[in-house]
């Protein structure tokens, strides 16, 4: 792993064999075709993120979220503290109660999480992406943390991914910079 580059890419770097199956995941989850906009679906892998405690993806997703959302970077932080209290609409809030349940398990999304997001106006669509976002953020999450991956600290860093993200998208995430 190259000790100079954070979090995924720089695993994306040392295996190149994964990099490609792992980015091309990544951007049809987050900027494929989907009824959830790309700033609701980076919100979903940042709040999952941040349950899970991995810092590098909650800074990196958050930050992708924040610059596609209007509120930024205080609606990322505000649905980190209290999903419920954030001022999201009825629809998101019952995914993100999705998204944690999944989080901590499969089988943990019942059926009251499926009618309350269905109640919400959330499609057969919406709640799909929104499980397969929360799980392969979980593999995400687990990967990154698993293997040590260093995370920056400053919040600049995590901005700079997000314009290089939002703009050339997850194909470019191991690519020299």
């Amino acid at each position: 792993m190259d000790e100079n580059v954070p979090g995924l890419p720089s695993l994306l770097r040392f295996r190149p064999e994964t990099a490609g199956p792992l980015s091309a995941l990544a951007e049809a989850l987050l900027r494929g075709p989907s009824p959830l906009g790309r700033g609701e679906r980076e919100l979903i892998a940042a709040y999952v993120s941040e349950l899970n405690g991995c810092r590098f993806c909650a800074s990196s997703h958050g930050a992708c979220a924040a610059a596609q959302l209007p509120g930024g970077s205080s609606l990322v932080r505000q649905v980190h503290a209290d999903p419920a209290a954030a001022p999201v609409s009825d629809k998101l809030r019952a995914l993100l109660a999705v998204a944690a349940a999944v989080r901590r398990g499969g089988r943990e999304v019942g059926a009251e999480h499926i009618a309350a997001a269905r109640d919400a106006g959330a499609t057969d669509v919406e709640i799909h992406d929104t499980v397969l976002i929360a799980a392969a953020f979980c593999m995400f999450n687990r990967y990154v943390d698993g293997l040590g991956t260093s995370a920056p600290e400053d919040p600049a860093a995590y901005a700079q991914m997000a314009e290089r993200l939002i703009v050339h998208g997850y194909g470019s995430a191991a690519a020299p910079r």
